[in-house]
Formats: C-alpha cells, structure tokens, sequence
C-alpha cells in the first residue's frame, strides 16, 4: 500500500516541474509550479514517517527520497542567490533521476529497526549527511558547467563563488555527519573508529573536498584544476554512498543495515 502511493508523487511532481519549465519566463508561476512539485515529496517522506512509526532514513531508497526532496530546495535557494535557471533546472533533472531510480527498484518498506539503529543519534546522522550530500550533489552540477564553459565558453567567475559556497556549506554537515557517526559508533559498538569500509570511504570524501578547500584557497585565480577536483570528490562520494556496499569487504561492515530488506 505505501509503494503504490509513490508513481503517484513521481508523476505529480514531474508534471509540475515540467509546468514550470514550459513557464519558466513567468516568475511567478515558475516558482509556484517548483514549491508544488517539492512539497508533494516531502508530503510523501511523511506519509512514510507515519505509516513505518521510524524515520524513514535506513536503506538507500529512503535516502534518495530525502535527496529528491532536498535537492530542488538548494536549486530554488541558489536561484534566489544568483539566478541562474540551470542551476534550478540542473537541480530538479537529478531529483527526478533518484525518484527514477526508486521507481524503478521498489523497495518492501519495514516497520523494523536494528539495535544500532535506535540509537539517538541515528536521525541527527543520517539528516545531516542528506544535506551535506545534497549540497556537494549541487556543488558537482556547478563544476560540470564551470568546465563546460572553461573549455567551450568564458567561465563566469560567479560560478566559481556558487561551487564555493556550496562546498563550504556541504563540507560542514559532512564534518557533522562523520562526527555524530562517530559518536553513535561509541555508543553502539564501543568504539569511535573501526575502518570499516564505510567509514574510511567517508573519511576519504571528507579528504577530497577538503583538498578543493585548500586549493581554492592558496590558488585562487585558478580554475580548471579546482574544477576537476570538484568533479572527481563527487565521483568519490557516490562511491562512498553506493559502490561501498558492493565491495566484498563490504559483507562483513556494520553498515550493512543501510542495504535494502
């Protein structure tokens, strides 16, 4: 009952979004048709919430429904900032790919939760990694244009100060997130660090945005360089999100609970 409610979001918010884009001179409307679209998903995440009694934040299907709800609000918040309609439209293009992908690979949704996973610090862990991660997805679609126009165009310098403020901001949760899973790990398993895959996975995307920091820092008036290190550390971070649980050392990681039933 509660999956066959979703094709009904998926085809709400794909119509309006694409309302929007066909209006997208008309302000108004544009916006409205985008906010309409958005909150039909969160809508959604609620229902879930209700109807599983958890937070519905513990396999990867569940994850992408917060990054398909999260996503179009950073594209809107960037819009507002610096008004680039690629940005936006750049934005709701790949949360209809994680609604997509949901679609495509339904899940059975359980009312069930593991030990570990009750933990407090389980809500305030997994939602400030979806931020970080939804702020870094926004941050990739910046370089992917910024080395678009490098290499095509004139690279206009606000996109180098959009990417960067992006980061900046995606950074900090992603410093939340591997400082609350630390704690969390404490409390479940005894210790604050194990090299689990996951977690070195995680350490290692911390490391490679951190990398971009400090080279936009001490280099500044370069571009390409930045650009392409922006590129990779997404490639690293859906390594880290998705590719970690194919590894076979991966069978053995306790994060294996974030796999669907």
């Amino acid at each position: 009952m509660i999956w066959s409610n979703f094709i009904l979001v998926l085809l709400t918010s794909s119509l309006l979004w694409l309302f929007a884009l066909l209006l997208y001179k008309k302000e108004f409307l544009k916006r409205l048709f985008i906010i309409l679209g958005t909150a039909c998903i969160g809508a959604f995440i609620a229902f879930l919430w209700v109807k599983l009694e958890r937070p519905p934040l513990r396999t990867l299907g569940e994850t992408r429904l917060w990054y398909a709800f999260f996503l179009p609000a950073i594209g809107m918040i960037t819009y507002l900032r610096w008004r680039f309609n690629w940005m936006l439209f750049y934005s709701l293009g790949l949360s209809l790919l994680f609604l997509g992908i949901n679609y495509m690979h339904p899940e059975n949704f359980s009312k069930t939760l593991m030990p570990a996973l009750q933990s407090p610090w389980f809500v305030p862990h997994v939602v400030v990694y979806i931020f970080a991660y939804a702020f870094l997805a926004a941050s990739s679609l910046v370089a992917v244009r910024g080395l678009y126009q490098h290499y095509y165009k004139t690279l206009d310098k606000k996109v180098m100060l959009m990417a960067d403020n992006l980061v900046y901001l995606g950074f900090a949760f992603l410093s939340l997130g591997l400082l609350f899973g630390a704690l969390w790990a404490k409390e479940a398993w005894g210790h604050y660090w194990t090299w689990d895959p996951k977690e070195t996975w995680a350490l290692i995307t911390w490391l490679g945005y951190l990398i971009y920091i400090h080279r936009r820092y001490h280099m500044p008036t370069v571009f390409k360089s930045s650009l392409w290190i922006l590129a990779l550390a997404f490639v690293i971070l859906l390594v880290c999100w998705f590719g970690v649980n194919y590894l076979p050392s991966a069978q053995f990681s306790v994060h294996t609970y974030s796999q669907a039933p």
